[in-house]
């Protein structure tokens, strides 16, 4: 399906002393509070913890969707401090596929149109080549015979499926997926889970926050954070101590 890429870089993510505030009336609250860790290419990672203590603001500070108070983002080799709005975008649609948990397929246009917007905005492949691959991605996650509905006309798990096709379809080296089975009855989420491994074989490198206590279990490595700070990041298999969150 793909290919693993040559890359100058050992870490697809290092995320360094970061710190992020916001300001709330008069005062500040501090959000991540000197988080650091690394994420070697083609590794799977789930981020773990209980709600509210800052695995999403983690995930938008990876994701250039937000910015840190302090400390440093790097990844794809890339300091994302040091890229100004403008191309942040251009790197973000370039190297990251994002995957949300209420999917964030635009409704008036149908699949295959959702899959081929990302190209599109990147100017990547010609108008034929990007009708074609997105036709390819959606066979990939089975959705083929849906490409012409609009989002609406299918279930959940099936925009999921759709949504997962566009996030692939500039074929960058990171996913990144925020709860994005948290919104899957059990079966549907463990098929978009073996998905995810599919294509962490095949070559990406994939976080994933998730509070499916199971699922995070099936992922190589977990990475807690409690109150803003890494509580735990451990390799899960034989001889783990890790007992979930």
């Amino acid at each position: 399906m793909f290919g693993k890429k040559e890359v100058e870089y050992e870490y697809i993510v290092q995320v360094k002393d970061v710190v992020k505030s916001f300001k709330v009336g008069d005062g500040e609250v501090t959000i991540l509070k000197g988080i650091s860790f690394d994420v070697k290419n083609g590794e799977f990672v789930s981020i773990v913890g209980p709600s509210g203590n800052g695995k999403s603001t983690l995930l938008n500070m990876i994701t250039g969707i937000d910015r840190p108070s302090g400390g440093d983002v790097i990844v794809t080799g890339r300091n994302l401090n040091k890229m100004s709005e403008n191309q942040m975008a251009a790197w973000r649609g370039e190297h990251v596929g994002i995957i949300f948990q209420f999917f964030q397929m635009l409704p008036a246009l149908s699949l295959l149109q959702n899959v081929i917007l990302p190209m599109d905005f990147a100017n990547k492949y010609s108008s034929k080549e990007r009708r074609e691959r997105a036709m390819h991605l959606l066979d990939i996650v089975g959705l083929a015979d849906q490409a012409a509905k609009l989002p609406s006309m299918v279930s959940g798990g099936q925009q999921q499926r759709a949504a997962i096709a566009r996030a692939l379809a500039n074929d960058p080296p990171l996913l990144v997926g925020d709860e994005p089975t948290g919104n899957l009855d059990e079966r549907t989420a463990f098929d978009v889970f073996d998905l995810f491994q599919r294509l962490v074989d095949e070559g990406k490198s994939m976080l994933m926050v998730t509070h499916d206590k199971e699922l995070a279990h099936r992922v190589p490595r977990v990475v807690e954070i409690t109150n803003g700070k890494i509580t735990r990041d451990e390799y899960v298999g034989a001889g783990s101590s890790w007992t979930g969150y």
